[in-house]
This record gives structure tokens, C-alpha cells and sequence, in this order.
């Protein structure tokens, strides 16, 4: 267990189970790293629940912002702005200095917009992505985007290239990652029409970490990690991916025990951490994502990409072009 304290505001009433996985996941997490302190966002009377079950000394790490509006999964992101609910008020515990990060499994586009708004974009960002990190034979995959943004222009999917190989070499310590753009064949001229206008795009965008682009690489090549580090694609496309692996595991009776997909990403783009899990994420999955949330801030992750994003960058083919998204 990494040591340090950190403090994380965990969205009581997002996901699809929710409250009772969340609050499950919630207290899981919480008896396995004693340096963690939890900010519950959501009504009281849930919180409670959690509450009742420790012990005195250990519910000082506890504090409650009751908050009883939620975002429905299905409904319009932009009600974000309408009134204070779960999602809204956990990322501005993170701006008033009483939290260092955001867990929730609630709705995507509301977690998403919340974020950008609190936190704001890094510069060149248009689009924050959902970065996952995939178990393949070779070593860790960083897949993105996993649901940010369901619609990508090639500008869009160049600049989630750049974050990936950050976010690896950060997070990963992979030296020079290779980057590879996700379609249904290696060849030049392989894919649909965002795919074939995205691969020169890729090819010229500047990438940090001495990162290079590999081209158009498969669905397989996900699983085996022989062919690139960062596998870049759309959030649609990325989401579909995702749940199939989390499917053909469940069908060979569960994920090796390396690990299996994770059922939490990291919110990429966004000045602060964010981790938004799985809707249909069980107990195990929430406690995953908060310890995912706490890892991200006691390395600094956020900070750490941002700043390599600064720093100057080869190309991925040929030229030293930044493709702005």
C-alpha cells in the first residue's frame, strides 16, 4: 500500500446498484488502506450506513456533504449545471480543498461535464478521454478513449494519442510508448472514413515521452501488447471493446490471474483526478476505482502528465506538427 494521506469524495448515488455497492465498495476500501480518508457525497441517511458499522477511532476518517439530487444515467449532461447533485458537488469538494479526488459510477456525460467545468481543460484539449489500462501478454495496453467522448474527429483522436503516451510512460514507466490507432486491419487504407483521415494525422502528430506512432493496429492486438503500449480509438468504439473483453472473460470463467479488464478509468484532460467506474460496477469494482483515485493523487499522475505534456516532443513519423483537438 502506497503510504500517504488522501481524501477522496465518492459519489454515493451514482451507478446502477447504487447505494448499496457504492457504500459496500466504500468501506471496502476503506479497511484496506488505513491512510485513506473518504468524503461521502450523498444523503445523509446513506452515508449513515457506512457510518454505523466502524468503530469510533475510524470514523474520524469519515466526513458527510449531504446531497440528495443525482444525475440520471440517461439523462441530459448538461443538467449538470441546473442543480447541485452528487456528481457537481464532489467535484467542488475538490476545488474548496476538502477532497484530492472523484470517484463515481454515475452517469458518464454528466461526471464528464462536471469535471470540465470544475476543473477546466489543459490547454489544446478539447475533448477529455477515459483512459483504461488492460492486462495483454506482453505488458500493460493503455486503451483510450473508453467512453468520454462517443465522436471523434482525427484531430481529436491525434490528441488522445499524445495523453495516452503520456499517461503510460507516467503511469506505467513505459520507455518511448509505441502508439497505435485502433481499425480493422494493419494495412494503410484500412478502416472507415475517420480511420483512414486520422491515420496521416497520427503519423504527424508530435507525441512526448519519445513516443512514436505504429500505425493502424487490430482488436487482437489489444489483448497481446506485441505491438503497441497505447492503443488509441473513439469512446464508442473503445466502450464497445472494453465490455467485450470483460464478456470473453466471463465466458472462460473469469480473468487470469494477472488481472482482467478494469471496470475503472481515469478521466484524462481535466486539471484534477477523476476516476469514473463501471455503471453496472459491484462493491469490488467501487473499491478498485477509489484505490485507483488514491493511487492517481499520492504520484501526482495528473500533474505529472500535464507537465510531460509540456515538455518538448518528437514526431510521430516525420515531421514536428502539433495537431490541435
Amino acid at each position: 500500500m502506497e503510504p500517504g494521506t488522501v481524501r477522496i469524495a465518492v459519489d454515493l448515488l451514482g451507478g446502477d446498484e447504487a447505494p448499496a455497492v457504492v457504500v459496500d465498495g466504500a468501506l471496502r476500501a476503506f479497511r484496506a488502506d488505513p491512510d485513506l480518508r473518504l468524503l461521502l457525497v450523498g444523503p445523509a441517511e446513506v452515508a449513515d450506513e457506512l457510518i454505523a458499522v466502524l468503530g469510533p477511532a475510524d470514523r474520524d476518517r469519515i466526513a458527510v456533504l449531504p446531497v440528495r439530487d443525482v444525475v440520471a444515467t440517461n439523462g441530459d449532461p448538461a443538467a449538470i449545471v441546473r442543480s447541485e447533485n452528487t456528481i457537481q458537488a464532489a467535484v467542488a469538494a475538490v476545488l474548496d480543498g476538502t477532497a484530492d479526488a472523484v470517484v463515481s459510477a454515475g452517469a458518464t456525460g454528466a461526471t464528464v461535464t462536471a469535471a470540465v467545468l470544475g476543473f477546466g481543460r489543459w490547454p489544446g484539449v478539447r475533448r477529455p478521454a477515459l483512459v483504461a489500462t488492460l492486462p495483454a501478454l506482453d505488458g500493460p495496453v493503455v486503451l483510450l478513449d473508453v467512453g468520454g467522448s462517443l465522436e471523434a474527429r482525427p484531430a481529436t483522436l491525434a490528441r488522445h494519442a499524445v495523453l495516452g503516451a503520456a499517461y503510460a510512460a507516467v503511469t506505467h514507466g513505459v520507455p518511448e510508448p509505441r502508439v497505435g490507432l485502433l481499425s480493422i486491419g494493419t494495412e494503410p487504407g484500412k478502416g472507415d472514413r475517420i480511420r483512414r483521415a486520422a491515420d496521416p494525422v497520427l503519423a504527424e502528430q508530435a507525441l512526448p515521452a519519445g513516443a512514436r506512432y505504429v500505425g493502424l493496429v487490430e482488436g487482437y492486438d489489444v489483448a497481446l501488447g506485441n505491438r503497441a503500449d497505447v492503443v488509441v480509438t473513439d469512446g464508442f468504439t473503445g466502450n464497445v471493446l472494453l465490455k467485450g473483453i470483460e464478456g470473453a472473460y466471463a465466458m472462460a470463467g473469469g480473468p487470469p490471474a494477472s488481472g482482467g479488464p478494469p471496470r475503472a478509468a481515469t478521466l484524462l484532460g481535466v486539471a484534477g483526478a477523476v476516476v469514473v467506474c463501471h455503471g453496472a460496477a459491484g462493491d469490488d469494482d467501487v473499491a478498485s476505482g477509489i484505490a485507483l483515485a488514491a493511487h492517481l493523487h499520492r504520484r501526482r499522475t495528473i500533474p505529472a502528465v500535464s507537465a510531460l505534456l509540456a515538455e518538448p516532443t518528437t514526431t510521430g513519423r516525420t515531421t514536428d506538427t502539433e495537431v490541435p483537438a
